[in-house]
């Protein structure tokens, strides 16, 4: 955590409201996105209990498993979803998506259960022994799909709301209680007459905000649940339908008051994150995004097999260089975006922002072979500047231009001599505002989100030995479905 971050949860503990860190949103909200609430009985790796989806706030879909151990009825409930989540995402499948489907999960956990789920239903055979609907093993390589691309730091195609509004906002409580969909909405929009801490403290009480799942609330289960699948239990085990029918709407409906209060809780996390304006890099990192969605479109459409269990000891550490680099880029592109990030990077030393006191903006470097356009600029700054002569800076304003350090001068505030290169045009003579002027705000920083050559690795046939040699190919097996999930 950053001194600044630190500071900023110091300062929401002590108002008693949320404190914005960041002056933008860093994420891409769609339009129309697919809202998924998952609940699972307890004590289970992979039992779905109910889920609440949808994409209209206003027409939450209730999906519900009486009885999560049995088998049948877990993957009729993967039908189900199916039947709501394969055509929300069939109408982003044209030939060239400019946009793509868009999930929203409330905390880490509810990615955790999703992942499973779709591991346990992707490789399930449609015909045969236990066969299932097509749309099941279909949804299930979607569901590890979207997953996935949830590890990649910059992607926004699946969101996980306690992160997301964590990531834009400090509160006056721990990390570990911000994964509190509730709480964390507490402290940042509070009720009428009540602080942000008080919203937080009420949303303790399992009564009024019952958890966003999918674990749910013990004395729930305890005193509500258990009585409810009793009586489904029952009503199946004696073959009385209109028991069985009573008994099932009225778990139906105990579920409902659990999920409900946080289906309103996901919208109004979506309603503050688009209050926000949008970051300058939000749309390129949204058409990767897209380009990821079609990529993977046109890879079912030309009948790949599912997912892996496991990656390959080549796959894995090309998955890893590319997850460290778009980590890398993302922080770049977030303090470019961001002068509230960006000052936490002032505050290291690794960027400073000054006021231009001097400009040569037609200075002519003729030591070379051909005369070059190379104009300085003097910037005077109060913040601490690590950069030494030699080093090459960037501009979140100029990101094509390169600010080499000529001079720094040490005083009280200290003054930087900075020759650029690029960006200027290609005659001798600067193009307008290519060039700072005297008197303008200017930041630099020694960082930058310039292209960089993804790491060469061997074809997974060439693994050394070292790394297990070359691994078998991957066929799809019905055992792959039937592990025991940790």
């Amino acid at each position: 955590m950053s001194t600044l971050r630190a500071l900023a949860r110091v300062i929401a503990a002590e108002r008693q409201f949320a404190q914005p860190i960041c002056t933008v949103r860093h994420v891409h909200v769609s339009d129309r996105p697919l809202v998924v609430i998952p609940l699972a009985l307890s004590g289970e790796a992979c039992a779905p209990l109910a889920a609440m989806v949808g994409d209209d706030p206003r027409e939450p879909g209730l999906l519900l498993v009486p009885e999560p151990r049995d088998r049948d009825q877990r993957f009729a409930f993967a039908a189900e979803l199916a039947g709501v989540a394969g055509p929300y995402i069939d109408s982003y499948a044209h030939d060239e998506p400019d946009d793509a489907p868009q999930f929203l999960l409330p905390n880490p956990a509810a990615v955790a259960f999703i992942r499973l789920l779709g591991r346990s239903t992707r490789f399930r055979r449609t015909e045969g022994a236990y066969a299932v609907p097509a749309a099941v093993p279909l949804l299930g390589r979607w569901l590890t799909f979207y997953t996935e691309r949830a590890e990649v730091p910059p992607s926004s195609l699946m969101l996980v709301l306690t992160d997301v509004l964590a990531g834009h906002w400090a509160t006056g409580q721990s990390p570990m209680e911000d994964q509190n969909l509730s709480a964390i909405i507490g402290w940042i929009d509070p009720p009428p007459g009540m602080t942000g801490a008080q919203a937080a403290l009420a949303a303790e009480d399992p009564v009024r905000c019952p958890p966003a799942g999918p674990a749910t609330d013990p004395t729930f289960d305890n005193e509500v649940l258990e009585a409810r699948m009793l009586a489904v239990r029952t009503a199946r085990s004696t073959g009385d339908g209109r028991a069985l029918a009573r008994a099932t709407a009225r778990m139906a409906e105990a579920l409902r008051t659990q999920l409900e209060p946080t289906w309103t809780l996901m919208w109004r996390a979506v309603d503050l994150l688009r209050a926000l304006p949008e970051g300058g890099h939000v749309p390129g990192r949204w058409a990767a995004d897209c380009a990821a969605f079609g990529s993977y479109l046109d890879y079912l459409r030309g009948g790949g097999p599912p997912q892996a269990k496991r990656d390959g000891a080549v796959s894995a550490a090309r998955r890893l260089a590319n997850l460290e680099r778009a980590q890398e880029r993302l922080a770049v592109e977030r303090a470019y975006d961001d002068s509230l990030i960006m000052a936490e990077y002032r505050m290291t030393g690794e960027a400073f922002a000054g006021t231009v006191v001097a400009a040569e903006p037609d200075r002519i470097d003729a030591t070379g072979k051909r005369r070059v356009l190379r104009p300085r600029v003097t910037v005077e700054t109060s913040d601490m500047v690590l950069a030494r002569p030699g080093a090459v800076l960037t501009s979140p304003a100029r990101p094509g231009q390169e600010a080499k350090v000529i001079e720094v001068l040490d005083d009280a505030p200290s003054q930087v001599v900075l020759e650029l290169k690029g960006g200027m045009g290609r005659s001798l003579t600067p193009e307008p505002g290519s060039v700072p002027a005297v008197g303008e705000r200017v930041c630099y920083a020694t960082f930058s989100d310039r292209f960089q050559p993804t790491a060469a690795f061997p074809p997974p046939e060439e693994t050394p030995w070292t790394h297990g040699g070359p691994p078998p190919q991957y066929v799809p097996r019905d055992e792959d479905a039937t592990e025991v999930w940790s």
